[in-house]
């Protein structure tokens, strides 16, 4: 007679089968920080350029940016990215501003090759500062700011507060109201974990990059292998998964909305039909809240239009800025 094995052991056995396949999982998809050197040959070639940006209590903040276009332009065109995102997502406009405008495109701490805060602090007032400093540094007085979700935010957010340095305004998708959001449910919060922070610093499946890519997407066949790349290694760099937890977790929408009335420049909002993340409703309150302002929606978009269809998008840009 067979004997069967006891309770005992059939439990040890299916713990010995999930200790397997954690170890095999974390083999696959255990992704170490990588260093800034590595990175820049790929991602920082010229006209990428660097500079140590003095802080506020004597910190420094090494920051990646490109100044393209006629320096004549006393008035430059400055874009500013989204969570997770880098100073790559505007290639596209770049290309055509740059033909005629100074165009001035950043990594923002936390994010692409700038990585981390020294400060630590992700939150808009921190953003705000880092701005002042950047600019102040080099020397730009007033300009064209634009910007696609938190990007967006920090764009308007600067317009309100200060009126004097924002000739005009261009919002992509923008962050910082309080939406229903169909991939982040109101009851969604990310926790500011220590122990989050350091399994995000150690996993991340790149199959995951491709599906969030293409969840942001309107036309999901446009994300390529290529950009998939971009997203993943620049996520890498060290210190940058830690931030974008702390970001998130300090996310505070709908917090400044009352500073809306407060933006004096003309405001070009452009959305995507089939954004997800910040659907279309937010146009609408965004051209609300701004006196000056005019929205077009491009429906077969998501979230990152001036990526996934630049050539339109840029043209309603162009248009706007030769507008009387």
């Amino acid at each position: 007679m067979t004997e069967r094995p006891t309770l005992g052991a059939r439990l040890m056995k299916l713990l010995g089968f999930a200790v397997l396949a954690s170890a095999l999982l974390a083999m696959a998809f255990r992704a170490p920080d990588r260093p800034l050197e590595s990175l820049v040959a790929r991602w920082g070639p010229p006209p990428s350029d660097f500079l140590e940006l003095k802080l506020s209590g004597g910190q420094t903040q090494l920051v990646h940016f490109r100044d393209e276009g006629p320096r004549t332009d006393i008035t430059p065109i400055v874009l500013l990215h989204g969570a997770g995102a880098s100073l790559h997502t505007w290639e596209g406009w770049v290309k055509s501003l740059s033909a005629t405008r100074r165009v001035i495109t950043l990594d923002l701490p936390g994010f692409g090759l700038t990585g981390p805060s020294p400060l630590g602090d992700y939150g808009s007032d921190a953003y705000d500062s880092f701005l002042l400093s950047f600019f102040r540094q080099l020397q730009i007085d007033r300009m064209v700011l634009g910007g696609n979700s938190m990007g967006g935010e920090l764009a308007w957010l600067y317009a309100a507060r200060h009126p004097e340095q924002v000739a005009a305004l261009v919002l992509v998708d923008a962050d910082g109201l309080d939406v229903r959001s169909e991939l982040m449910p109101d009851a969604f919060r990310v926790p500011d974990s220590r122990v989050l922070q350091w399994l995000a610093g150690v996993f991340l499946p790149r199959p995951f990059v491709d599906r969030s890519l293409r969840e942001l997407y309107g036309d999901p066949s446009k994300v390529t292998a290529a950009l998939v790349d971009r997203y993943f290694e620049l996520t890498l760099r060290e210190g940058n998964r830690a931030a974008l937890a702390q970001r998130l977790a300090q996310r505070a929408p709908g917090r400044h909305a009352d500073l809306l009335a407060r933006i004096q420049a003309p405001t070009l909002i452009l959305w995507g039909g089939k954004d997800r993340l910040i659907p279309p409703v937010a146009a609408e309150r965004f051209h609300q809240g701004i006196a000056h302002s005019t929205v077009q929606i491009f429906p077969e978009s998501g979230h990152v239009p001036q990526e996934e269809d630049p050539a339109s998008t840029v043209q309603a840009v162009h248009t706007f800025l030769h507008s009387p």
